[in-house]
């Protein structure tokens, strides 16, 4: 296993990078704001449970495959922004609909699965961890896999505190929206469909990995 002060070292890049919103934070807010804390934290919830998805990839190799094979990266590409868009138009059909009270919304079970979709769908992901791990991994510590992964689990605890986070203070800041919050069901699915068109016109590249990661 890792040093104490390579898990430390990571830890803090770690945090460094996921306090950044990217896509993924922009996911989750949505949510927050158009039905709930609760929703905002279920989302974030599938998310890191997707980005564990990639971990475990990383660590048996197989995301080496999406990093050496075009068509393999391509076609989990496009099937994600395709599955994002899928999301936002079904919330652009349900914005004449009053946005549901805190916990009152999309079934949990439904928004937890959809958001591990949509991030195990992000080839990026893969690559990102791909080429992040390996870089506090020390082959004179020991077998590889298990620093890899492990390194990879605290990576998803760092994220998840920091997505929940996001969600929390959107959640709060919708409680002040009042009526306004009808049409958080058009902001949310326009946020996805632009997420999704983002993802499939982004280079097609492992050095854009961050771009669509937290």
């Amino acid at each position: 296993m890792p040093e104490l002060h390579t898990f430390v070292l990571f830890a803090a890049a770690s945090a460094a990078f996921v306090a950044v919103p990217g896509p993924s934070v922009i996911y989750i807010v949505s949510r927050s704001l158009a039905e709930g804390r609760t929703a905002g934290v279920v989302s974030a919830l599938g998310i890191q449970t997707g980005g564990l998805v990639h971990v475990l990839a990383a660590t048996i190799g197989v995301s080496a495959l999406l990093a050496s094979s075009a068509v393999a990266f391509s076609v989990i590409k496009y099937a994600g922004a395709a599955y994002l868009i899928f999301i936002g138009i079904r919330k652009l059909r349900e914005g004449d609909v009053a946005a549901p009270e805190d916990g009152a919304g999309e079934d949990r079970g439904r928004l937890y699965w959809q958001g591990v979709v949509v991030n195990s769908l992000n080839p990026k992901t893969a690559l990102f961890f791909l080429a992040f791990l390996p870089q506090f991994v020390d082959p004179d510590r020991g077998a590889i896999a298990p620093q890899v992964l492990a390194l990879g689990v605290l990576f998803i605890a760092i994220a998840m505190v920091s997505d929940s986070t996001y969600a929390l203070v959107a959640g709060s800041v919708r409680g002040w929206l009042g009526e306004r919050r009808k049409a958080l069901a058009r902001i949310s699915g326009c946020s996805y469909v632009g997420l999704g068109v983002l993802a499939a016109l982004s280079p097609g590249s492992s050095s854009s990995a961050h771009e669509l990661m937290q």
